[in-house]
């Protein structure tokens, strides 16, 4: 099958196309959708060299370094990584057709409320192109058509891994679209496509989601920044807290579900905050707190963190400390600050973690563990189109089943009202 990308469509008939093609998936089989997933998987791993040496050109040419680099970079153990998702979605119950609700009406029609695709999605994102296939397959397991539109600096990238996408037999034509990345007006047309786009997803940046939320005619789900906060409370384990802090921070300090924020409490802060920040800077972290957390750190020099600093999702190896005075401030903390994404908090107390679990308002909380499980695979929904930190009409890392909406089917026996 010829690919979509090299034919060079406008955005408008790159949108027509995909609006074509969602009516064509959603009438696919589990089977015929499954067998188109494992044939990409396949089709993916085969031409890895190809994939590598065109996303070695995106990186060598991007300009950037650190962790922002590292969200371009793909290898050969990503793209292995990247297949066997496709795989794991394959191997998930298929949402579509499921009964969400079934009854018999007083005059004898049957009543049944089932999933549907949500029709047309577009999401925008930056740099990863990871995200080009996740999403792409998410979409085709749900029936729905899907157009990307990523970043400039993964142009060659995210082509190539369309290309492939698309080009698999049985694929519908218009079924992966790919938006051009070198002007902003390929958003602009996209968010304000209401008709023929069902729902935008901005994936990346807070500049981006404000930009796309505030701008959108198309209805949107808001994939949040992670400014993800961990609290060490007065009763934690130190030895777990080091680990979770030092996994939450360091294991790959640019993705959204990394900590950006410690908070200590103060009985403790004396013995665990000296010992926190030696280990956060020989990890290679820039360490930031407030005059009670730097006035404890007495072999470095931390720098003063401003007002500005507790909002911050650094999204690089820096995490700013600050000392609370309970777990109530800890809440308070968080719920002003934070981006309403991943938080946790390390305890032994089995009272103050129900109190941390009911009180954050956030996507995820957890108790003893780190933020970095907040990922679809890892909740085991094999891949996610992002992590929703609004409440409508999905929160969390969502997948399959939030790529559905709802209808009603009567059968009924000839009733009139």
């Amino acid at each position: 099958m010829a690919t979509t990308v090299a034919n060079p469509a406008s955005t408008q008939e790159k949108l027509l196309r995909a609006r074509e093609a969602s009516a064509k998936l959603a009438l696919l089989s589990t089977g015929e959708k499954n067998a188109l997933l494992l044939t990409i998987a396949d089709t993916i791993e085969s031409h890895s060299r190809l994939i590598l040496d065109v996303n070695r050109q995106d990186v060598e040419s991007s300009g950037l370094e650190g962790a922002m680099r590292d969200r371009l970079l793909l290898t050969e153990s990503r793209i292995k990584d990247m297949a066997q998702g496709v795989r794991d979605v394959a191997a998930l119950p298929d949402p579509i057709g499921e009964t969400l609700a079934e009854w018999t009406h007083p005059n004898g029609m049957y009543i049944r409320k089932i999933r549907v695709p949500l029709g047309v999605v577009g999401i925008i994102y930056e740099s990863r192109p990871n995200v080009t296939v996740d999403t792409a397959v998410l979409a085709l397991k749900t029936g729905n058509a899907i157009v990307l539109r990523g970043g400039k600096e993964a142009a060659r990238s995210n082509q190539q891994l369309v290309e492939i996408l698309a080009a698999v037999p049985g694929v519908p034509e218009g079924a992966i679209e790919l938006l051009h990345s070198n002007t902003r007006q390929s958003v602009h047309d996209l968010i304000k496509a209401r008709g023929l786009v069902d729902v935008i997803i901005p994936r990346g940046g807070a500049g981006l989601i404000t930009f796309v939320t505030e701008n959108s005619t198309v209805p949107v789900i808001e994939t949040g920044a992670g400014n993800c906060h961990i609290f060490v409370d007065e009763s934690a384990d130190f030895d777990m807290a080091d680990a979770i802090v030092i996994n939450a921070k360091t294991q790959r300090p640019s993705v959204c579900n990394a900590a950006e924020k410690l908070l200590v409490h103060e009985s403790i802060a004396a013995e665990y905050i000296p010992r926190i920040v030696k280990k956060l800077i020989d990890a290679g972290v820039e360490v930031r707190g407030d005059e009670k957390a730097r006035g404890l750190a007495i072999d470095a020099s931390l720098t003063q963190a401003t007002e500005q600093d507790w909002y911050e999702e650094y999204l690089r190896l820096c995490m700013a400390i600050r000392v609370v005075a309970d777990v109530e401030v800890a809440i308070a903390h968080i719920n002003r600050y934070s981006t309403k994404h991943s938080d946790s908090i390390i305890t032994r107390d089995e009272e103050n973690a129900r109190k941390f679990l009911r009180g954050i308002d956030s996507a995820a909380v957890y108790w003893n563990a780190s933020t970095r499980f907040t990922d679809g695979a890892e909740f085991g929904f094999g891949a996610e189109m992002g992590i929703s930190t609004q409440k409508l009409h999905c929160r969390g890392p969502f997948a399959l089943a939030e790529l559905t909406s709802s209808k009603y089917v009567i059968v009924g026996t000839g009733q009139v009202r």
